[in-house]
C-alpha cells in the first residue's frame, strides 16, 4: 500500500491517495482543493481510481469533489448523518451528489485493499475513520496531539467516545488526520491530551 498525503486549499486540508501497488488501483479519500493537484498525481503515476471516500462533510474536505470525480465516474461515499437536513453542511454537500452511503463495519475494496468504516462522530455527528491496513486515515477526529472542534455541529461527549474506541483497537497504526503531519496510535496513546482524557487518564481542565 502506497500513501500519498496532498496538503490542499487554504486550510491545508490532507487529501489522501491510497493506492495497491499491485494494481494500481487507487481511492482518494476528502479531496478538498485542488483537483489538478489531485489529477495530476492519479495522471502521471498511472494509477486507476476507482473510488472517492469522505471522512465527513465540511467543505474544506470535498471542493474538489467535482472535479475529481468527473475525471474517473467513480462512486463517493459518506455517511448518511452528513446528509441529513439537520447537518450544518447538508445543502451545500448534497449539492455534490449523489453519494454512496456507508457506515461502521462496511468493508470496501479497492483492488487489493479493504477500507473498513469505523463510525467516529463527534467532529460532525456522520465522521468516520476509514482503516486500511495498518493505517487509520481520521479525518477531523483524531490530530497529531489534538483533536478536532465541536462547535460547528458536533458535541465533545460524542467525540470524546470516539476517541475512547480509537484508543482501544488492538495494536499501533499509523494514523493520517485531516489536517497537519501524521503520526502513530501509540504516540497519541501516550502524549495526546484529550486521547488520554478520553479514557479516563485525568479530568480535561
Amino acid at each position: 500500500m502506497l500513501i500519498k498525503t496532498l496538503p490542499v486549499g487554504q486550510l491545508e486540508t490532507n487529501c489522501y491517495v491510497v493506492t495497491d501497488e499491485r494494481t494500481l488501483e487507487c481511492a482518494v479519500i476528502d479531496p478538498g482543493a485542488e483537483s489538478g493537484v489531485i489529477l495530476d498525481y492519479i495522471e502521471q503515476n498511472k494509477l486507476a481510481l476507482r473510488a472517492i471516500f469522505l471522512t465527513h462533510g465540511h467543505f474544506d474536505h470535498y471542493l474538489a469533489l467535482g472535479e475529481v470525480r468527473a475525471a474517473a465516474r467513480v462512486p463517493v461515499y459518506i455517511h448518511e448523518r452528513e446528509l441529513e437536513e439537520n447537518s450544518r453542511d447538508a445543502a451545500r454537500l448534497a449539492a455534490n451528489g449523489p453519494f454512496e452511503r456507508y457506515a461502521g463495519g462496511d468493508e470496501i475494496i479497492v483492488g487489493g485493499l479493504t477500507f473498513t468504516v469505523m463510525e467516529t462522530p463527534g467532529h460532525t455527528m456522520g465522521s468516520v475513520t476509514l482503516r486500511c491496513e495498518n493505517a487509520l486515515f481520521t479525518g477531523d477526529t483524531l490530530f497529531a496531539g489534538s483533536c478536532g472542534r465541536t462547535d460547528l455541529g458536533g458535541d465533545m461527549d460524542t467525540l470524546m467516545d470516539s476517541l475512547r474506541r480509537i484508543a482501544g483497537l488492538e495494536g499501533n497504526f499509523e494514523v493520517y488526520p485531516g489536517h497537519a503531519e501524521s503520526t502513530t496510535l501509540d504516540t497519541e496513546r501516550k502524549f495526546n491530551y484529550y486521547l488520554k482524557y478520553a479514557v479516563g487518564a485525568f479530568p480535561l481542565q
